[in-house]
């Protein structure tokens, strides 16, 4: 079975080409592709697959050929994924399955549109979704965030806490009459004098990850509410590297690297 291997600010993926829809990705498969010792280790797999070959998942929208097909680390499906709809243009553009710098790309949280611009690679989020407050928890102390759907469900909390002191080994506490089927949980400073925060994100079926996409989108919208604006452009540092973020009135643009770093071949049979 062919595979490559890519990250966007080290949130990492193994990417299957499937145009055919022809695997058979159980969770099973995709956990053991996951493990960072019996697998080839990543956050999760993308494959890539024509919508109209996808098989269960939402119908086809017209003029759109390719779907993100995203699975966390644990097997279970994700409606989106920021970092990994740009590996996915990335790889795209690595087959020549890609005319020109930019494409529609169907996804479980709608159709984003991705733009190719050299080393960068830029994804149209769509609005930012703001709920209600609450609260999340880290060792018994609580922080205060504002809930984001991003196509995926987020916690944003904003704290003047420095987030590299978080214990984020085990799931922050959450209200599960919220989010029944769980939550991502992002914890950001305050947005600076230059425009720019600081993140570290523990992600569902995951645990804490490198950076994440939509993660990046929430907690930009969290600290842009927390600074008393609706709009920006605004630079996050992540464990895996830099992002940014433009806010407008009607959508989110999330910025940043899509890199490939390996290709090669897997005993499938030997996943099952």
């Amino acid at each position: 079975m062919e595979f490559s291997k890519g990250h966007g600010t080290e949130n990492d993926f193994v990417v299957l080409p499937d145009p055919d829809g022809s695997l058979d990705l159980t969770p099973e498969r995709v956990a053991a592709l996951c493990d960072r010792r019996r697998g080839l280790g990543a956050d999760g797999v993308l494959r890539v697959v024509r919508w109209a070959a996808l098989g269960d998942g939402p119908p086809p929208e017209p003029g759109v050929e390719w779907f993100m097909d995203y699975r966390n680390a644990d097997g279970s499906l994700a409606e989106m994924c920021g970092n990994g709809v740009r590996v996915y243009a990335r790889y795209l553009a690595h087959r020549g399955w890609l005319s020109g710098d930019e494409l529609a790309l169907g996804t479980r949280g709608g159709v984003r549109t991705v733009r190719l611009d050299g080393d960068e690679v830029s994804v149209d989020m769509g609005p930012a979704a703001v709920g209600e407050s609450t609260t999340a928890s880290v060792d018994g102390q609580a922080f205060g965030g504002i809930t984001v759907d991003v196509g995926n469900p987020h916690l944003a909390c904003v704290t003047d806490v420095p987030v590299d002191h978080l214990d984020l080994t085990r799931p922050p506490g959450h209200d599960p009459a919220l989010f029944p089927h769980g939550v991502n949980v992002e914890f950001v400073t305050p947005v600076d004098e230059s425009d720019e925060v600081v993140m570290r994100v523990h992600e569902r079926g995951v645990g804490e990850t490198r950076s994440c996409g939509t993660g990046t989108v929430a907690a930009v919208v969290a600290a842009l509410r927390h600074a008393g604006r609706e709009t920006g452009t605004v630079g996050v540092s992540t464990p895996g590297g830099r992002l940014r973020v433009t806010v407008t009135g009607t959508t989110t643009v999330l910025h940043g690297p899509a890199v490939l770093v390996a290709h090669g071949d897997l005993d499938w049979e030997s996943l099952a």
